[in-house]
């Protein structure tokens, strides 16, 4: 249970997660809030963590920090994935502990779970069969996240919370093309594409500055040349995805997710005390194929040319719909549903 006389730390607050749970404790009257930056606060050294903890001592600890990426950088940098992951984990909530911390939540991923596991993915469910390969690095630090709460829940009576959120998008999320999720990079090539139909080469050229780099497989299905700021009229103008379309996936806005967050962690600590799970899925309870979502994410953008998928790309795992009856349990329901929170994000993504 949070009040508001609680110092309560956010690791990664600058990041999707992060920013939603803050804004949620602040609507709530928690005002108490420590942050760091990585430039202030790198909590892969382990000194510089120690040292922080000692000096502010907070009541409460959110683990959202995390190195985070879609399918492209979970496949290209798998050794930063579990390295970074596992040694902010391991050195958060170890000082977490050492400081007289009693009530931790530590952010993980629906990708923790088997990938030819029964759907929907029931929390019983880990640990029961092989990872899907693209993201098994992240996977393993995750899961591994989940077993060290677990492991000072059972030595030293802590109440250290995990929560699996489904795939997240809105404000704050990352729209850089070789790092995002599927979510900001559907709606930003789909955002590119339909301004090279339009000819806008400066509201091209001033997205490439706001959102970075775009790449050159990209650029040229666009007919867009970076270095000269320029369009090829005689582009056939698509917008491409990875893997062929059929895999469904469940979404939910972040702002609903860090809701869910702190109702989780305003349980009573039975809730979460073995041999139940020490974890609780965040999610719909509802999904749909990136065929379908990829039409439903132009049309809120206005696109509306062609899309391709490129099936020499993997595809991933083939569902990944999460059991929420243990969330339903504390009686909380998603706020928005998922077309008006594509268009609500749509026009964050504009307005940033």
């Amino acid at each position: 249970m949070i009040d508001s006389n609680q110092k309560i730390y956010v690791a990664g607050h600058r990041g999707m997660v992060g920013g939603a749970i803050i804004r949620q404790l602040k609507k709530r009257g928690i005002h108490k809030i420590i942050t760091r930056s990585h430039h202030e606060l790198d909590l892969l050294d382990q000194h510089q963590t120690t040292c922080f903890f000692k000096k502010e001592r907070p009541d409460v600890v959110v683990l959202a920090a995390a190195r985070v990426g879609g399918i492209l950088a979970n496949s290209t940098y798998p050794a930063n994935f579990i390295y970074e992951n596992l040694m902010m984990e391991c050195n958060v909530i170890h000082q977490a502990w050492q400081c007289g911390v009693k009530e931790l939540l530590f952010l993980g991923s629906s990708c923790i779970y088997p990938k030819l596991a029964s759907q929907p993915l029931h929390e019983e469910s880990l640990l029961t069969g092989l990872l899907e390969s693209t993201n098994e690095a992240y996977a393993i630090a995750k899961i591994a996240g989940i077993k060290v709460c677990e492991s000072y829940n059972r030595q030293y009576d802590t109440n250290y919370r995990s929560v699996m959120p489904t795939n997240l998008f809105g404000p704050g999320d990352s729209y850089h093309l070789k790092n995002s999720h599927v979510i900001p990079a559907m709606l930003r090539k789909c955002h590119l594409a339909k301004l090279a139909l339009q000819g806008d080469v400066e509201a091209i050229s001033a997205d490439e500055e706001r959102y970075g780099e775009i790449p050159e497989d990209i650029a040229a299905s666009i007919g867009y040349n970076s270095a000269e700021k320029s369009l090829n009229s005689n582009t056939e103008i698509f917008v491409e995805l990875w893997g062929t379309g059929s895999p469904k996936r469940e979404f939910l806005h972040v702002d609903d997710m860090a809701s869910a967050c702190l109702d989780v962690m305003e349980q009573d600590p039975s809730f979460f005390k073995l041999p139940n799970p020490s974890f609780v899925n965040i999610g719909t309870g509802k999904d749909m194929t990136i065929h379908d979502t990829a039409r439903l994410v132009a049309e809120t953008v206005g696109y509306e040319g062609e899309i391709r998928f490129n099936s020499s790309y993997p595809d991933g795992t083939p569902q990944k719909l999460l059991d929420i009856s243990r969330l339903s349990q504390m009686g909380w329901k998603p706020r928005f549903d998922f077309s008006s929170a594509l268009k609500s994000t749509y026009h964050n993504y504009l307005s940033r």
